[in-house]
């Protein structure tokens, strides 16, 4: 079931957002070489708590942590770890916060240390897949016109979109009706409506678009080793267009 939201509980979901976007902010100084994905998890966790929110990820289908962390082939789902990270690992840093009931979910990349001109391809190109489906977010157009505008463009950079995830509509619960793939046909699918929020999620990896499965029965990641990159925003689909609701100012 697909739920409205009204402008007070956008604005609710804004107010969350901009925690989570903070602390997405907050880990571009924190992470570096030397580091491990745990130190991570605890900084994202005590941020959380410290800005009166909880994380909203833990117990959800017997999740145990507050974000999800994959590294370099990890497509998502990612377990926090104690293995000290490397110069030029790529990370995806993932999690669902809930301020006073009002929820907010956002994934994005970073590199450890260095990168290098194909990482940085990556990266670029997947964070302005994101901005071409939110693009598409508006009353009237439909939920193909997003994965339309995704798709064609990340292959026309030779790269490769992942179909086993998608977007999602959140609030007041974690995932909610509709799924918003990051592929599709232009003028197919749900029409889009003002007050739904959803995410745009697309992760898109160097080579295969396929995915296997870990032994956790959680963390994805590329079935050829390739590389993965991913950045989600929140957002409300509004009158006067796309809202993010996660926004870090500057992206």
């Amino acid at each position: 079931m697909v739920t409205l939201k009204s402008q007070r509980e956008i604005d609710a979901m804004d107010e969350s957002g901009t925690v989570l976007a903070n602390m997405h902010i907050a880990l571009r100084n924190f992470i570096k070489p030397g580091i491990t994905s745990w130190d991570i998890e605890e900084f994202a966790h005590k941020f959380i708590l410290d800005n009166n929110a909880t994380p909203e990820q833990i117990g959800f289908e017997g999740y145990k942590y507050a974000t999800c962390i994959s590294i370099n082939d990890e497509i998502c789902h990612g377990f926090p770890r104690k293995e000290v990270l490397k110069n030029g690992d790529l990370i995806k840093v993932d999690t669902v916060i809930n301020l006073k009931g009002a929820l907010s979910d956002s994934c994005w990349s970073y590199v450890v240390g260095d990168s290098t001109p194909a990482k940085d391809h990556l990266m670029e190109v997947t964070l302005k897949a994101l901005y071409k489906g939110i693009e598409q977010a508006k009353i009237g157009n439909r939920i193909g016109d997003i994965g339309y505008a995704i798709q064609t463009y990340v292959e026309s950079e030779n790269l490769a979109v992942v179909r086993e995830f998608l977007g999602h509509g959140v609030g007041p619960t974690l995932h909610e009706a509709p799924d918003v793939p990051p592929y599709g046909e232009s003028g197919k699918g749900m029409r889009l409506k003002e007050g739904m929020v959803i995410t745009i999620e697309p992760m898109v990896n160097t080579g295969t678009w396929e995915a296997q499965m870990d032994d956790n029965g959680w963390t994805a990641r590329t079935k050829d080793g390739g590389l993965s990159c991913q950045y989600e925003h929140t957002l409300a689909i509004t009158k006067n267009g796309p809202r993010i609701l996660t926004s870090q100012n500057d992206q």
